[in-house]
């Protein structure tokens, strides 16, 4: 796997760094970011959407990206 990176924040300090990178082999974007707090994990783990599982599976996450 070959990431190109797109882009960072750019008021982020030198200690974080939420960035986004396509993988385009697997035609992804790929996110680092921060952890949700556990009230909004449990509020998107509770949301009830058309086609769209309550929950959040293992293989999943939730983050933030400001």
């Amino acid at each position: 796997m070959s990431l190109v990176f797109i882009g960072i924040d750019p008021n982020t300090g030198d200690h974080e760094s939420p960035t986004v990178w396509v993988d385009p082999e697997a035609n992804e974007l790929v996110f680092q970011g921060w952890k949700p707090s556990p009230e909004l994990q449990a509020e998107c783990a509770a949301l009830e959407l058309p086609g769209h599982a309550v929950g959040i599976p293992e293989h999943e996450a939730v983050i933030r990206i400001r």
